[in-house]
């Protein structure tokens, strides 16, 4: 049973610091931020969900099943992620590439705690709930000595899984398959990692005021981290209403207005990405017929502009009516992976992007998020991500770029830069 407890906070942003900080001393931690961005589909501005009751890991084996019957049987809040190797549970495929990180491929917990974000007002629900031991953590969080140095480097030496010279050969061989016709996009991407110790909260802050993105994470399943500034949801359910918001087609910034707007305008007017925009919404609206109401599938948002910190995106919105006789989890395994991160045709390019990429995906490319007690659901896509191994010392980040008829090689391999600034930008410095 969750009663809840309702306060209005003067200091919003310095008291999501201070809890976050206070709940490092759990071993499961579900942190997810907006940073403010004033988005029609948000719920909340922020979530913290910690100190697991229940919980579930396992493998892609039966994934969805198994989530599934966790989900019914705890019928209450439960959170965490969905690795992007679970398509091997949905189709005929395999992961055999390397693995340095070895976090499980399916992860949730039913959190004792759980405190939701909205403008000033936070909204406490524990389970079993009990006023006093509420008051007591509240009065620990404010007092909270936050042992975070922003002026810490992590000077980490980071290195690529492959050079340009074999990325470039890859996405080649990648328009070879394209002009086959065997598939008419597909997401390629690379690793990053390094051996080396890290300190997770003060890198996610560090992270965090560099993309300020919108689906921002932090997550901790005991030895395992990670930190992302994903600005891309995957899918969101409110009642039968299922929402998604693909996003393809990437810029940098400029710090000069002129040179920023001219940089959107290009974007916006650019054949070979508003086309590969345009692929991916035809792969999530089919997707999302599986499951929908017939005559609901509908694009409410084409290749619109969205700018955040450090890029400009162009994201789509296509949103449906699930059948009623459909579950939750069923939803999302029907439209899993996404779009964005796989290609089209779907599984003819996650087989050929799993026989070019150097490294199993994990957790990268799958989606962070929550289920509520009456099965309403909210899910990230994990790109612009660190993940951290604490036990082995091993970090890692990808980045990845769609490629179709129209693309460069190297141009492609640029826009994979771009997109691993701010990653690179905290580890090395």
């Amino acid at each position: 049973m969750r009663d809840h407890k309702q306060i209005t906070l003067r200091s919003v942003e310095g008291f999501k610091t201070q809890l976050l900080a206070w709940a490092q001393q759990f071993e499961d931690i579900v942190w997810l931020d907006s940073n403010k961005y004033k988005h029609p589909h948000s719920s909340y501005d922020s979530i913290l969900a910690v100190d697991a009751f229940t919980g579930i890991q396992t493998d892609y084996i039966d994934g969805f099943k198994k989530l599934n019957e966790y989900q019914s049987i705890t019928n209450d809040w439960i959170f965490g992620y969905l690795s992007y190797d679970l398509k091997n549970d949905t189709e005929p495929l395999s992961s055999q590439n390397f693995d340095g990180l070895d976090f499980p491929d399916l992860y949730f917990f039913q959190p004792k705690r759980l405190f939701l974000f909205k403008d000033d007002r936070l909204t406490i629900r524990y389970l079993n709930f009990v006023s006093d031991e509420v008051d007591t953590d509240l009065e620990s969080i404010e007092t909270f000595s936050l042992q975070n140095d922003p002026s810490h480097k992590n000077n980490i030496q980071i290195e690529s899984r492959i050079s340009k010279k074999q990325y470039i050969n890859k996405v080649s061989s990648l328009l070879s398959h394209i002009h086959r016709g065997d598939i008419y996009e597909a997401n390629f991407c690379q690793e990053f990692y390094a051996q080396a110790k890290l300190n997770a909260l003060e890198t996610y802050f560090k992270l965090n005021k560099i993309a300020q993105a919108p689906f921002s994470t932090f997550l901790k399943n005991g030895d395992k981290f990670l930190l992302s500034s994903s600005p891309e949801r995957f899918l969101k359910k409110e009642g039968l209403d299922i929402t998604s918001q693909p996003i393809k087609g990437t810029t940098k910034r400029s710090e000069h207005p002129e040179k920023d707007e001219h940089l959107k305008t290009v974007l916006e007017s650019d054949p070979k990405e508003r086309s590969e925009n345009i692929m991916i919404v035809d792969l999530v609206r089919n997707d999302l017929s599986k499951i929908a109401q017939k005559g609901t599938v509908n694009v409410t948002e084409l290749c619109q502009i969205h700018s955040f910190k450090q890029v400009h995106h162009l994201i789509s919105t296509v949103q449906a009516k699930a059948l009623p006789t459909i579950s939750p989890v069923n939803i999302i395994a029907a439209t899993f992976p996404m779009g964005s991160m796989t290609g089209a045709p779907k599984i003819s390019a996650m087989k050929i992007i799993e026989a070019l990429e150097n490294t199993k995906r994990g957790l990268y490319s799958g989606g962070v998020g929550y289920f509520t007690p009456n099965g309403d659901f909210d899910f990230n896509v994990v790109i612009r991500s660190i993940l951290y191994n604490a036990s082995k010392s091993y970090l890692s980040f990808s980045v990845g770029s769609a490629i179709t008829s129209k693309s460069t090689p190297e141009n492609e391999f640029e826009e994979c830069l771009v997109k691993a600034k701010a990653m690179r930008s905290v580890l090395e410095n």
